[in-house]
């Protein structure tokens, strides 16, 4: 199998660990790291043996694939020029700043048949990925909850930390939503930094999604209430527990209840991000976050901003 041609688009916190497992994997060779600032590129590039250049452009054509870790506004523009050029495209999340952009992206990958896959880590995350996806949840209840970081405040906590839960919740219970209920309010930025949306699904499913940057402890979890069974997903700690009717009962005509907890191992999500879409290219198969799931969660979380403002 041919080595695949890898370059990094944006060389700053998330792009240098793109970089590190693109060289790690034996069927990739990462050939570039690019960024405006200069130095950035060159810290990264040197490490693992990559060239460094300030502008991207001078890689199209020459690539196989590429992850584009840039600021959100230039997400389009950077992925639309690779996929033009022939490349596969792994863009970060949230996929662009509007619909239209992301049905462009979407529209080229696809008349050329390529990947494009969209950085929503979370769906790595082992004890997602342990989730059974048989039983169709009644209600959701999700919290994503992150002491204050300046890193990410250039957009609201919706696109910031929210869409996560918002992806992952639209690929479980897969149906359109109805409607959507937002409130939310700005605390030390000029976005929203707080905020809490309810969706109301067509099959009749509701999710209530909690989000805030400006909490004193990390939280990330979210309770899947089925028909049968009662999930609590832990996503800081990779715990799963699924709470379910046995055959015995705990009280005359009534069920006892049985737990099963399932605590996966530390893992590398971005890894088997990336693992993932170098797998997708070689096989021709579909990526679990495709361009379409990063266009519908990116249309959620747009309307629930609006709401918001």
């Amino acid at each position: 199998m041919n080595k695949l041609k890898c370059a990094v688009i944006g060389a700053g916190y998330l792009g240098k660990f793109h970089a590190e497992k693109y060289a790690s994997l034996p069927d990739c060779e990462l050939v570039a790291v690019v960024d405006t600032n200069e130095t950035a590129a060159a810290n990264v590039a040197e490490k693992y043996g990559a060239q460094a250049l300030t502008d991207y452009q001078a890689l199209l054509g020459a690539v196989d694939a590429v992850s584009v870790v840039v600021p959100t506004t230039l997400h389009h523009q950077v992925a639309r020029d690779f996929l033009n050029a022939g490349a596969h495209v792994l863009v970060e999340k949230p996929i662009t700043v509007t619909v239209e952009e992301a049905d462009e992206l979407i529209a080229i990958a696809e008349q050329k048949g390529l990947i494009l896959q969209v950085g929503h880590l979370e769906r790595f995350n082992p004890a997602v990925l342990g989730l059974d996806k048989d039983e169709k949840p009644l209600f959701i209840e999700s919290h994503r909850l992150s002491p204050f970081n300046p890193r990410a405040n250039d957009v609201s906590v919706v696109l910031d930390l929210m869409i996560h839960d918002i992806d992952i919740i639209l690929a479980l219970v897969d149906s359109e939503v109805e409607r959507i209920d937002a409130s939310g309010t700005a605390v030390l930025t000029q976005g929203i930094d707080i905020a809490n949306a309810r969706l109301l699904f067509k099959n009749g499913c509701v999710a209530n999604v909690t989000a805030s940057r400006i909490s004193m402890k990390m939280e990330r979890k979210m309770r899947l209430f089925r028909p049968s069974s009662y999930v609590s997903v832990d996503f800081q700690n990779r715990v799963l527990t699924k709470h379910r009717t046995g055959i015995r009962e705990m009280f005359p005509g009534i069920p006892e209840i049985v737990t099963e907890e399932s605590v996966f191992e530390s893992g590398d999500a971005l890894l088997e991000e990336i693992r993932h879409f170098v797998r997708c290219i070689h096989r021709g198969e579909n990526p679990l976050v495709s361009g379409e799931a990063g266009r519908r969660a990116l249309a959620t979380a747009i309307k629930i901003g609006e709401l918001l403002h």
